[in-house]
């Protein structure tokens, strides 16, 4: 920990976990409106989507968009393709060029990196130059999910693969204090959840009862990937658990050999790889952590706090034991 004369700089280090990645959304907001703003930013898959979007000032107005997504916005912005993957994602981040601004990251006022994986050496990639959506949309390639992109000439494969919470890159770009979002953690067994299969047949439903016709063959595909037969797992829950049990693995190994001072874990267990339709729950489960973690922030970063380093192990032990209370209904 810094010298208590000296202000840290303080990194924000945000998981992979694809819908689970919402939670960054509450967050990144609960520690602004804590007074905490994070000179550097280093996302890795949905964590650089997000960060992105933070670092080019245009969080609120995301969040207020993401909180209106239903399954059929989700299953809209998907550009379904055998080739690579089973969603290209030029739709997706072709709409965020149309919707959002897209500065390069050199011009942004906190230090911003990208974490992809390089699909020929498997060379772990850190963008911090171009395009803040071009460095984004490199990262967010999960295997199986997503199809791989190109850039600088090579093909990019998710950061996850290599660097699930990157807290080494924080590291290299200057921070002191480093924050990490570990999405990953105690979702080993976890498939697609009651609530997103219930709200997904609802919708079908609601559909199906206004024209079967009309309804698109994609979503037909989609709902039957998202379905199980009796206790075999469907398509995206075997897809899902595979990743949830590389990047925990990882995760865990990563971050031995380089701990961030505060980890914040989201409980979001329940939540299927394409659950972007519930926003709201996450974001409001990153708000509530931020929250029971408040002690132990506040004296590493020093913001709001004149804490010494026992206070600092006072405050890690009360927020262990807020994270092991029931979390309230959503």
């Amino acid at each position: 920990m810094k010298p208590e004369h000296q202000t840290p700089v303080i990194g924000l280090a945000l998981g992979s976990g694809s819908s689970r990645g919402w939670a960054h959304i509450g967050i990144i907001l609960e520690l602004e409106e804590m007074g905490i703003r994070p000179q550097v930013v280093a996302g890795t898959s949905v964590g650089a989507l997000v960060g992105g979007v933070y670092v080019s000032g245009q969080l609120n107005e995301f969040a207020e968009w993401v909180c209106k997504l239903t399954v059929r916005d989700v299953v809209g912005l998907m550009d379904f393709t055998f080739s690579g993957g089973f969603v290209k994602g030029e739709r997706l981040f072709g709409f965020f060029n149309e919707h959002h601004k897209n500065p390069n990251i050199e011009e942004l006022q906190q230090r911003f990196v990208s974490v992809a994986t390089e699909m020929k050496t498997g060379r772990e990639v850190w963008i911090t130059k171009g395009p803040v959506w071009t460095a984004a949309r490199a990262s967010c390639a999960i295997p199986g999910l997503f199809t791989p992109v190109k850039h600088d000439d090579k093909w990019m494969l998710d950061g996850g693969l290599v660097n699930p919470v990157p807290v080494s890159a924080c590291r290299a770009l200057g921070a002191d204090v480093v924050i990490a979002v570990n999405l990953n953690a105690q979702l080993i067994g976890a498939h697609l959840s009651t609530a997103s299969r219930v709200e997904a047949e609802r919708e079908a439903g609601q559909e199906e009862k206004r024209d079967e016709k009309n309804r698109s063959f994609w979503q037909k595909v989609i709902n039957y990937l998202q379905s199980s037969t009796g206790e075999v797992p469907s398509f995206f829950d075997a897809v899902a658990s595979s990743i949830n049990i590389m990047q925990d693995r990882l995760t865990r190994s990563r971050m031995a050999g380089d701990p961030p001072e505060v980890t914040l874990v989201p409980r979001l267990d329940d939540f299927a790889l394409m659950d972007f339709h519930r926003a709201k729950e996450a974001i409001n489960e990153g708000r509530r952590l931020v929250r029971a973690h408040e002690a132990e922030i506040r004296a590493w970063t020093g913001v709001g706090s004149t804490q010494s380093a026992p206070a600092v192990e006072a405050a890690q032990r009360q927020a262990l034991q807020a994270d092991a209370k029931p979390a309230p209904a959503a």
